[in-house]
């Protein structure tokens, strides 16, 4: 596989520079910009599979550039930011983010939250290719898509990850904790309510009334479970 390729956007020259050496000598492959303007342009020549993204530029905020960058690709974006509000992280989260680092970060933070996010590219097992169809929601592991009604679901990576993984355990319930262990695949230090909004989004995408979800239900002081439509099994199509 090739080495992944980086696309470093802060307006700090410092920090820039820091990050595109630092990953450069772990193989990756590396580009930088240093405004909203710039960093679009670069997206487009280089096509990066994880954009390091901060929220604070000149000419725009990294939630807008987060939403147009994944509305193209669909491509990772690890927001790198000052903040420290848990607001700030839900509202990143909210808007598609996969990854939330706050500075001051050590190299080695981000190298492991790098790694973990880019291992979502990983070819699936033969046991992991399977579809996994619930009456009129497919799941395709291996082409990495959701069809409801015959619809393409637009999910982020990490929505696809979670659902995927709730899907794949269809009735077990998880807790909040598990799901970060087992989806984000590392420890997460933070506000577990990351959980909650990713779940959130889910549902606005595939759940009739979000109001009443029926797909993945809340289990109240545990946490999540993903429930099949009544009568349906995993793996059954409808006709």
């Amino acid at each position: 596989m090739a080495e992944a390729k980086i696309l470093v956007v802060d307006d700090d020259p410092a920090i820039r520079n820091l990050i595109y050496r630092f990953l450069s000598k772990q193989d990756y492959t590396m580009e930088a910009a240093e405004d909203g303007k710039k960093a679009l342009a670069a997206f487009e020549q280089f096509t990066p599979d994880l954009v390091i993204l901060d929220v604070n530029l000149p000419d725009t905020n990294g939630y807008d550039l987060c939403k147009e960058m994944q509305s193209r690709t669909g491509v990772f974006v690890l927001m790198l930011t000052s903040r420290t509000d848990e607001a700030d992280k839900i509202r990143g989260f909210a808007e598609g983010a996969d990854d939330y680092l706050t500075k001051p970060f050590s190299l080695l933070e981000l190298e492991v939250r790098v790694g973990a996010i880019l291992k979502r590219q990983r070819p699936v097992t033969a046991a992991e290719q399977q579809c996994l169809s619930f009456d009129s929601l497919v799941i395709d592991p291996v082409r990495r898509e959701v069809m409801l009604d015959h619809d393409l679901v637009p999910l982020t990576a990490l929505e696809f990850d979670l659902l995927h993984f709730l899907a794949s355990h269809p009735g077990r319930v998880w807790r909040r904790a598990e799901l970060i262990q087992k989806v984000w695949d590392y420890d997460y230090v933070g506000d577990q309510r990351v959980v909650d909004v990713h779940v959130g989004q889910i549902r606005k995408k595939i759940e009739k009334d979000i109001n009443e979800p029926a797909l993945i239900q809340t289990v109240r002081g545990v946490g999540y479970k993903f429930e099949p439509p009544h009568g349906v099994t995993e793996g059954q199509a409808s006709a």
